[in-house]
């Protein structure tokens, strides 16, 4: 197995966010990468309203600890390109038994998510013919549920602003 272990000790920081607790290492085709203990991760970053497809943890972890390593440390340090972290990232979530289509589509969306970050954004045009045609494949599948959540998570945000007090109104707590 690529990875030296099968698990990793994480240790919760808040709501989203993870500390390594023990380095993660990671044997690629050419290069060894160790992710240190102490480094922060919030596992798969996965838009809200495709939750419902891709959890933040599931077969994935471990490969999507290793990508935000390389796509922080990795890349600032010059061990790996982005698309090179992004190409890492689908090849572990393979080794790792992730079901094709769901790594294509993390591959994707980590892609789309290179677009948007002037960090990871160069060589990104190398990648858009596959992006592109992953997305419009994937598009009948993804979108209409994720249209279906949108509005809920919405009213379920207006709802917890209005409970909490967020909107102007004092939280049932502090009424008497």
């Amino acid at each position: 197995m690529p990875f030296e272990t099968s698990a990793a000790l994480l240790r919760t920081t808040g709501a989203e966010g993870w500390t390594l607790v023990e380095p993660l290492a990671y044997h690629g085709r050419r290069d060894r990468f160790v992710v240190p203990a102490g480094f922060s991760t919030d596992l798969a970053t996965v838009p809200r309203p495709v939750l419902w497809l891709v959890p933040r943890a599931g077969r994935y972890t471990l490969a999507a600890v290793l990508h935000d390593w390389l796509c922080t440390v990795g890349i600032a340090t010059g061990a790996v390109s982005s698309r090179d972290a992004d190409g890492v990232f689908r090849r572990a979530m393979r080794e790792a038994g992730v079901p094709v289509v769901l790594r294509w589509l993390m591959w994707t969306g980590v892609r789309w998510g290179a677009l948007a970050d002037p960090q990871r954004r160069r060589g990104w045009v190398l990648s858009a013919p596959g992006v592109l045609v992953i997305s419009l494949l994937a598009a009948p599948l993804v979108l209409p549920p994720s249209l279906l959540v949108v509005p809920g998570l919405l009213v379920y945000g207006a709802v917890e602003r209005l409970v909490s007090g967020e909107a102007g109104v004092r939280p049932w707590s502090s009424r008497r």
